[in-house]
């Protein structure tokens, strides 16, 4: 008989049950009850048991643990003449006993008693029914007792799986899934201290999982018929083996790869996972590098459509773990040159990188950065950057360090595709004032080679000027909020001006001069201007008014950057004020000198040539 749930509730059943259960709270006769209910149903076929029988059958022996008597209770369950009655109706007492393992002090002298119930009735009772008991109990807890009840009846449940004969694969993968839905729900530790005191016991579960799924894995390596339901079965550890990567595997941080490492439960976790997808035929060099195709190869597991969703996360994670981690890296082919595989990680890089959680963002870093770090400066091909993922991961990166050292491997046309790109979509004053810098340094080193390079002198290097040296909204631009990126940008004017002499005209820049004059130095003196006036006139206001502010203790705000700060005191305001005007004195004193060298350039050459 087939039931949803695990127990039965008195309300639910014939009203003889609630008779049964108030003549039992009044006579405390639980072990007499019992035997009477069993006496009864010895002379029926097992076929004839009602759900009458059943639960009385529980609210007795649950009586008869609440009374103590358990060894009367172990007697009953042993006796050989019970055994159908046990087989078919025993499986009711896993719950009850359960429970007085988990709440019964651990020094309590009956838990022994407890557990040599528990390895009977997982012994004698219907397999089937005894599996979707014991996942339903795992369904139950939440929170601490999560950990608890799952290294309690992992052992029973993997005993429970191997007697089932018929349909394992599927009994596997529900007990997989039951686990995982479980597990997943656990905060997964960060720190080293975290791991260490496992509060929550997850990783004390994923070790305990591993030994669960163990025998299920080497039942299909030594499988050599390649049976159906074996090839089943493999699908069921498969889909495991990716949700384990997914959860708690792509958020969980690692311990240094030192001598800690070995004691690291989360690595040791990660790498029998790895080890569990080559034992079943699935080695991570296959399952990562066929997932990148475009036709799929998964398509015959038939992944639920949400689980399909997060494959993406379980090949990031898995990526992370071989390249970044080193865990079994030794399997991967040795001919694959390191652009090959940047290029193939990127994607994976850019799932890492979308995500908000710094545990997850950093994985994407350190990846990128394990990629790049194979690769001699200058020699990673422009052609790289016709892949999307190779542009667009530098734009979500906070970090500049790593945006340099991508920029530093990429040729000479793939620095200048992707300064152009940048410059075109940051819409960040630091990160073009970084981007600003790069060009400069890049124009330097093509004045001092003796061949020159195209992309940083003549057309191809006015082309990018022309994305640099210009106010985005002329002179009505935000100076202060753009303040970084127009200083970059008078200080590559400044050293253009310097380095290149007019006659020579080497960057193309004094073709030019007149359109940098017009979008550039004549806006952003006007800019200046207003800005300074604007300014001087809030400094003016806010002393005029500062009496009448203290003497009141109120708060004011003040607009910078074209967002107001409120509750901002009066001595803070005045002080944000001239930090905003210094700003513009400063460009304005980099402005006059990048004019003044204009000037006094053009009037050398003049000389020169009236000479």
């Amino acid at each position: 008989m087939s039931r949803s749930r695990l127990g039965w509730r008195a309300s639910e059943l014939a009203p003889s049950l609630v008779h049964f259960s108030l003549k039992l709270g009044k006579t405390g006769m639980a072990v007499e009850e019992l035997q009477s209910i069993i006496k009864r149903c010895q002379i029926l076929d097992e076929q004839d048991f009602k759900e009458e029988d059943f639960g009385l059958f529980q609210l007795a022996g649950q009586r008869c643990l609440d009374e103590g008597h358990i060894d009367q209770l172990l007697e009953i369950i042993q006796s050989e003449k019970n055994k159908v009655i046990i087989k078919n109706m025993g499986w009711n007492l896993i719950g009850p006993v359960v429970r007085c393992l988990l709440w019964n002090d651990k020094e309590d002298d009956k838990r022994k008693y407890y557990f040599q119930m528990l390895d009977l009735l997982v012994k004698l009772c219907n397999p089937k029914e005894l599996l979707l008991g014991l996942l339903e109990l795992i369904e139950e807890p939440s929170g601490k007792q999560i950990s608890q009840i799952i290294l309690l009846l992992l052992q029973p449940l993997q005993t429970v799986i191997q007697k089932l004969h018929n349909n394992k694969a599927y009994s596997v993968g529900l007990a997989l899934s039951t686990l995982w839905s479980q597990l997943s729900v656990l905060p997964v530790p960060y720190s080293k201290e975290q791991i260490q005191t496992d509060d929550y016991g997850l990783c004390q579960c994923c070790k305990a999982l591993i030994e669960f799924t163990k025998p299920f894995v080497e039942e299909v390596m030594d499988d050599k018929e390649h049976s159906l339901e074996n090839e089943k079965l493999k699908d069921e550890l498969l889909k495991f083996c990716f949700k384990s990567l997914k959860c708690p595997l792509l958020t969980a941080q690692f311990l240094e790869q030192s001598e800690e490492a070995g004691n690291d439960p989360l690595r040791y976790f990660a790498s029998e996972i790895i080890g569990f997808l080559s034992a079943i035929g699935h080695p991570f060099p296959k399952v990562i590098f066929n997932h990148g195709r475009k036709k799929r190869t998964w398509d015959y597991l038939e992944f639920e459509e949400e689980e399909d969703k997060q494959l993406a996360d379980s090949m990031a994670s898995l990526a992370y773990l071989v390249f970044v981690q080193g865990i079994s890296i030794d399997q991967l082919p040795m001919v694959l040159s390191p652009s090959y595989l940047l290029q193939f990680n990127m994607g994976h890089i850019e799932v890492f990188l979308q995500r908000t959680e710094e545990s997850v963002f950093s994985k994407g870093l350190d990846l990128l950065e394990n990629g790049l770090l194979r690769i001699e400066d200058n020699s990673l091909l422009h052609q790289y950057l016709e892949i999307k993922s190779f542009l667009t991961v530098p734009q979500r990166k906070k970090s500049l360090a790593m945006l340099q050292l991508y920029i530093n491997k990429l040729d000479s046309q793939g620095k200048y595709t992707l300064f152009r790109c940048l410059l075109n979509t940051s819409n960040h004053s630091g990160v073009e004032a970084f981007i600003i810098q790069n060009i400069k340094n890049q124009i330097d080193i093509s004045l001092k080679r003796t061949h020159n390079n195209k992309w940083f002198i003549g057309p191809q290097l006015i082309s990018l000027l022309d994305l640099v040296l210009f106010l985005p909204e002329g002179a009505e631009t935000d100076l202060l909020q753009n303040s970084d990126r127009i200083m970059a940008s008078l200080n590559l004017l400044r050293y253009l001006v310097i380095k290149d002499n007019e006659n020579d005209n080497q960057t193309g820049l004094w073709t030019e001069l007149g359109k940098i004059e017009n979008n550039f130095l004549k806006p952003l003196h006007t800019g200046l201007n207003m800005s300074k006036a604007h300014y001087e006139a809030e400094i003016k206001n806010s002393q005029e008014n500062s009496q009448e502010v203290q003497n009141s203790k109120d708060l004011c705000s003040v607009t910078v950057g074209g967002e107001e700060i409120p509750n901002m005191p009066p001595e803070m305001q005045l002080k944000v004020l001239h930090s905003a005007l210094f700003t513009f004195d400063l460009i304005e004193s980099v402005l006059a000198r990048v004019e003044e060298l204009i000037e006094m350039k053009t009037k050398s050459t003049s000389e020169e040539n009236m000479g």
